[in-house]
């Protein structure tokens, strides 16, 4: 009855009975729910990364080439980031538990493929069809936790958990790796998929909800075509920049503007369209559009600047692996935390002084890494590591928060491709960014070693590792002052490189500052049912929509909204 009904019955009002839970008021099932999305994730997280140990045993087993080897390293993040936008919003139109377990049947059968290839060529395939699985698994799991979680206060909270998760994944990756070839053959990075998705099929089809967004008119394939297409050739450029190949190259040249071309024609169709693809007005809210700005920034700074730290660790200071593995826990652990007490942070602060914050910390973080030089200075590390993973975790969590609360349930698959494909782009991009910083910092310093040709000085000057390469054949006297004049330069061209993250980051700060001052929460009476149900009743997706609307523009006032993808 009106006016009896309390918060918690609203909020699960609208949810198939099937996964409300079993206590009186219903809901309990939606944090069983976030266990199975968090599984999800965690998997595609961990093959994002788990690879990278294994190249060494995949080149002596399969002998590929140097371009195979890239597309086999490649594919699936290349893969997996062109197709979000377009499963993200296919979610939206047919079902998103529906795409989400053709992901997990999708990313099994792939992994078996992989495990047990014997050529370059089925590993790459592999790899491409784990992209396209995973691709559909993580737009899922966030629109889904949006349509469980329509409070929002319960919402900031999951994503914490959610993002936790994400961190764990991206550490555990490399570890897992390197202990599964230590102990058994390559193939067994992939295998270790192939349980968990046959346990995550019928569990998912069991405990999942089913829910679409807008269904009127018909999906545009030929702009999810475009799309896909112009994120493939942009993604492909910004890797091969990354990769130390020059922009203005042929291969690399030519699909960065076909790219940029192609967006823009995906971007100009969807404003014609009555019924288009992606909500492009989103972007026309300062909350979503400055998140979403804010989640490139960060990543920009940050994901260039890790591949960096992992050479100097390894080459400056001499680190194994796995003990370069052991170094970098403390960033995942101090992320973990940062994740798990984003709810409260972020309703104690407000989106704009938590993500500003979060900044302002990993910038403070990256600046104290420059007093390091070639000794190793370990209680250092581990404090600027531990304030970086917290400050960089504060900004991802407050980002993602307040873009995917600013997107209304219908578009919520279109919203989580977006901060997806922002997230995959702003790592792309600050590869190709920093790498090429620390380029021109570090080739002038061994350019001009006495007793050194100009050939292997131009050779040396590719990267560290290969400086030392050339001052090993060279021996003698001049291969040792190539080899000191390397890492010198190496540490010089760091501090460059961290002091550039830096600024990008103060950047992503006064960036926030755009951001709402607080945490706005519709009250009790305007807090929509969780759209479970949207496919099957009708008129229920205009109901939700109209009753957001209010709250929408309340939230507006003050400076914009908030979501997270």
């Amino acid at each position: 009855m009106s006016g009896t009904t309390t918060g918690r019955e609203q909020r699960t009002a609208g949810v198939p009975r099937q996964w409300r839970g079993t206590e009186a008021g219903g809901g309990a099932n939606r944090w069983v729910v976030l266990l199975v999305l968090c599984v999800s994730l965690l998997l595609v997280a961990v093959d994002a990364t788990v690879l990278h140990v294994a190249v060494p045993a995949v080149t002596e087993d399969l002998r590929p080439g140097s371009i195979e080897l890239l597309w086999i390293v490649d594919a699936y993040p290349l893969v997996c980031a062109s197709l979000l936008i377009l499963f993200g919003t296919l979610g939206d139109r047919v079902g998103r538990r529906r795409v989400l377990l053709l992901g997990y049947g999708l990313f099994g059968a792939a992994s078996a493929l992989a495990a047990f290839a014997t050529t370059p060529q089925t590993l790459i395939v592999a790899r491409a069809l784990l992209g396209v699985g995973g691709a559909m698994i993580m737009p899922a799991t966030l629109s889904i936790l949006r349509q469980v979680f329509p409070d929002r206060r319960e919402r900031a909270l999951a994503i914490g958990v959610w993002s936790a998760v994400a961190a764990v994944g991206a550490a555990v990756g490399p570890l897992l790796g390197g202990f599964l070839v230590e102990h058994f053959w390559w193939g067994s990075v992939f295998l270790i998929n192939i349980p968990l998705m046959v346990v995550a099929l019928p569990v998912g089809r069991w405990l999942l909800p089913e829910s679409t967004g807008d269904r009127h008119g018909p999906w545009d394939v030929l702009g999810a075509v475009m799309a896909a297409g112009g994120l493939f050739c942009l993604v492909f450029g910004v890797k091969r920049v990354g990769g130390g190949f020059g922009l203005l190259e042929p291969v690399t040249a030519l699909p960065v503007l076909g790219g940029v071309a192609l967006l823009v024609l995906f971007v100009r169709r969807q404003r014609r369209r009555t019924h288009p693809l992606v909500d492009l007005n989103l972007f026309g809210r300062a909350a979503f559009s400055i998140s979403v700005g804010c989640i490139v920034l960060a990543l920009l700074a940050l994901v260039g600047l890790e591949l960096i730290a992992a050479q100097y660790l390894q080459l400056v200071l001499g680190l194994t692996p796995l003990e370069t593995g052991l170094r970098l826990l403390p960033l995942t652990f101090a992320a973990m935390a940062a994740g798990l007490a984003g709810s409260r942070m972020l309703q104690g602060l407000g989106p704009r002084t938590m993500v500003a914050l979060g900044f302002g910390l990993t910038a403070a973080a990256v600046l104290s890494l420059t007093v390091m030089g070639q000794s190793d200075r370990p209680g250092v590390l581990i404090g600027a590591f531990v304030v970086l993973g917290f400050g960089l975790e504060t900004t991802l969590f407050g980002a993602y928060e307040s873009m995917l609360n600013e997107a209304s349930a219908k578009s919520a698959g279109g919203a989580a491709a977006i901060g997806e494909t922002s997230y995959q782009l702003g790592a792309g991009i600050g590869i190709a960014l920093l790498g090429s910083v620390m380029n021109a910092a570090y080739k002038p310093g061994v350019s001009s070693v006495t007793g050194v040709s100009h050939q292997d000085s131009t050779a040396a000057g590719q990267s560290l590792g290969a400086a030392y390469d050339v001052s090993q054949e060279i021996g003698g006297a001049a291969g040792e002052a190539l080899r000191a004049a390397a890492r010198a330069s190496f540490v010089h061209g760091l501090h460059v490189t961290l002091v550039v993250s830096a600024g990008l980051l103060l950047m992503g700060a006064l960036a926030a500052l755009r951001l709402p001052k607080t945490m706005e929460c519709a009250p009790a009476d305007e807090e929509v049912p969780a759209p479970g149900a949207v496919a099957d009743t009708p008129g229920a997706a205009d109901r939700i929509e109209a009753a957001e609307v209010p709250a929408r523009r309340d939230r507006a006032a003050v400076v914009g909204a908030d979501s997270s993808g």
